[in-house]
């Protein structure tokens, strides 16, 4: 069936979407492209808080993805396809939905897309809501300011925009899902990498509980950043860019100069090697929320312990190799290097070296055990960090274990493909190889569209079996459920 344009009334006007088949399906989705839920952040809105869409007239397209914060693309590639769109409206939402109808309150999945706080693209052909569609989720994917312009500390700014944006498109969620066929009262959000960690931050944060009602974090990585921290990488880079520290100072830099210098901002100088490893694995990433003592005023594993958020269901966990490939070019070096020599020099405050090696004894080299322990520092400890916070707050836990036949890893962002179960997207084969288990992808979706829907996964919790875990392995048909499946991180937390 040919595809066919459909339209729907939202709060601020009338937008036009398509409608459009769904692979091994008899249902129909229809997608709606880049649809502002904030005024364009430039001008003198560039860093102020996200201001409410003004209404339009006659009806907007909406069948095309709208203007990206990402501005360029690596050159050297990414693990997931972002695309870079050019244009002033960033702060858009695309909708997927198989019954734009009001009377289908249907659940709903607003996605947060990755990239470390400073890149990444909600327009990535990978975060297409169709398959869950096909299973009866209506699918929002969100956009939101990046690196310096979202997360920078400005002095006469509101700090946090980045996470204010987040509040903006989820109470535009709230105020305009229904007519696309989805619950308002019925609304998880889910995200991975940063994505993953922002769905921590709006599980900790007060003023964003109500806007969700579930949360999904793949792969977490918080940001949490010390204003200290956060106002020192902002003098650095007015420092670079020969600019006061200020707002005004920074409106008027030129955005390729920010975007060219943002990164080497927050890294402090002077640092080499594994000294500059080691930095890397105390900051996590350059930029992301900031506890600010106003919007954020504690970290997200503090706030949790403390209560906030315990009444909202969460489903996390990490992939088993995550950033294992940054040694990738040190493997030739590391050969020459003992284990336990290799974890001391590069963690040589951690008092339980041994009981961690005794806990993967799989891990054979030195660069096996060094890809897992920065893996579990910054990614897979965090898993048992925040479900232990939680107590007895409804909590599971998953491990993504399959291994990938181009990187020979479980590693970071291999898992993206599996759970929005589109195989056949472009990039999936340079990640997953030219085919990748189906089965695996029915495994990982199925038990996230029945979290979406039904807020249980298909295994017990970690909050009343403290250390369950399902393990996404190899035999995707046969669920592997351990008692206890992150033990190999617990002397990391």
């Amino acid at each position: 069936m040919a595809d066919e344009l459909i339209e729907v009334a939202t709060r601020g006007g009338r937008v036009r979407g398509r409608r459009r088949g769904i692979p091994r399906s008899d249902v129909r989705s229809a997608a709606f492209l880049g649809i502002p839920f904030a005024q364009p952040p430039v001008g003198a809105l560039r860093f102020a808080a996200p201001e409410p869409v003004q209404p339009w007239e006659g009806v907007r397209d909406a069948t095309a993805y709208g203007p990206t914060p990402q501005r360029w693309v690596d050159p050297a590639g990414t693990l997931i396809p972002e695309p870079a769109i050019p244009g002033a409206a960033t702060l858009n939402v695309s909708v997927f939905t198989p019954r734009p109808d009001a009377a289908a309150k249907l659940p709903v999945m607003v996605w947060i897309h990755g990239g470390g706080y400073v890149s990444g693209s909600p327009a990535s052909p990978w975060y297409d809501g169709r398959a869950f569609n096909r299973d009866g989720v209506v699918t929002v994917s969100v956009s939101y300011r990046l690196g310096f312009d979202g997360f920078g500390w400005i002095d006469g700014a509101p700090q946090n925009r980045g996470v204010l944006d987040w509040i903006a498109a989820l109470e535009w969620v709230r105020d305009n899902i229904a007519a696309f066929g989805g619950d308002p009262g019925d609304v998880t959000i889910a995200g991975q990498s940063a994505g993953g960690g922002a769905v921590l931050t709006l599980l900790a944060l007060p003023a964003a509980q109500g806007l969700f009602h579930r949360a999904l974090a793949i792969s977490g990585a918080l940001g949490d950043i010390p204003p200290q921290r956060a106002q020192a990488t902002s003098r650095r880079l007015a420092d670079l860019l020969g600019v006061p520290p200020t707002r005004d100072g920074f409106a008027s830099a030129p955005e390729k100069a920010i975007g060219k210098h943002q990164v080497p901002a927050a890294q402090p100088p002077g640092l080499t090697g594994l000294e500059a490893l080691r930095q890397a694995l105390a900051d996590a990433v350059p930029y992301g929320p900031v506890i600010d003592g106003e919007l954020l005023t504690q970290g997200t594993v503090a706030a949790l312990a403390a209560g906030t958020g315990a009444g909202t269901p969460l489903l996390l966990g990490s992939t088993d190799d995550e950033f294992a490939m940054i040694l990738n070019g040190s493997r030739k070096t590391l050969r020459f290097v003992p284990p336990g020599l290799a974890l001391r020099l590069l963690a040589p405050e951690l008092p339980a070296r041994r009981a961690y090696r005794r806990a993967n004894p799989e891990l054979r080299g030195s660069a096996a055990l060094l890809g897992r322990y920065v893996s579990d520092q910054v990614f897979r400890s965090l898993v048992v960090r925040v479900a232990e916070a939680r107590r007895d707050a409804p909590t599971w836990a998953y491990r993504f274990a399959w291994v990938s036949p181009t990187h020979d890893l479980a590693l970071h962002c291999l898992d993206v493909p599996f759970w929005f179960d589109c195989l056949d997207a472009p990039g999936v084969p340079a990640i997953a190889g030219g085919s990748p288990p189906q089965a695996l992808a029915d495994a990982l979706h199925g038990s996230a569209a029945a979290w979406v829907r039904e807020g249980d996964p298909g295994w017990p919790a970690w909050s009343s079996r403290p250390g369950t875990t399902r393990i996404f392995g190899a035999e995707a048909s046969t669920p592997d459920v351990s008692p206890d499946g992150y033990a190999s991180v617990r002397a990391l937390v």
